[in-house]
């Protein structure tokens, strides 16, 4: 059976988050830590964290200041917003946000 789905304007799906974030050798959460700043003026925020999250790496947004009533006025933040990944992803954040990732070839 389907589990239903209840839509709720404004809802964010902070347990679906804690189910992603990674955990260390004490069951603990990971500790956050800042990635970067991007203004959401050009949709490069949104970019970057569907690319992080495509890789398995997630984030947490924070919108500095009136960021989140911006966001509910406007549909965006005129501060920008603060993106935030697991301590132990962060160097392939880095490299995936700066276009130095690596891969191998099949």
């Amino acid at each position: 059976m389907k589990e239903e789905i209840k839509p709720e304007w404004g809802r964010r799906l902070t347990g679906e988050l804690q189910k992603k974030w990674p955990k260390d050798e004490a069951g603990e959460l990971v500790e956050p830590v800042f990635l970067t700043h991007r203004m959401c003026l050009d949709m490069g925020d949104e970019m970057l964290i569907n690319m992080l999250e495509a890789f398995g790496i997630p984030c947490i947004r924070q919108y500095p200041n009136d960021g989140d009533f911006g966001r509910l006025l406007l549909g965006m933040s005129g501060t920008g917003v603060d993106i935030y990944v697991p301590r132990t992803m962060y160097e392939d954040a880095v490299n995936l946000s700066e276009g130095r990732a690596e891969y191998e070839e099949l």
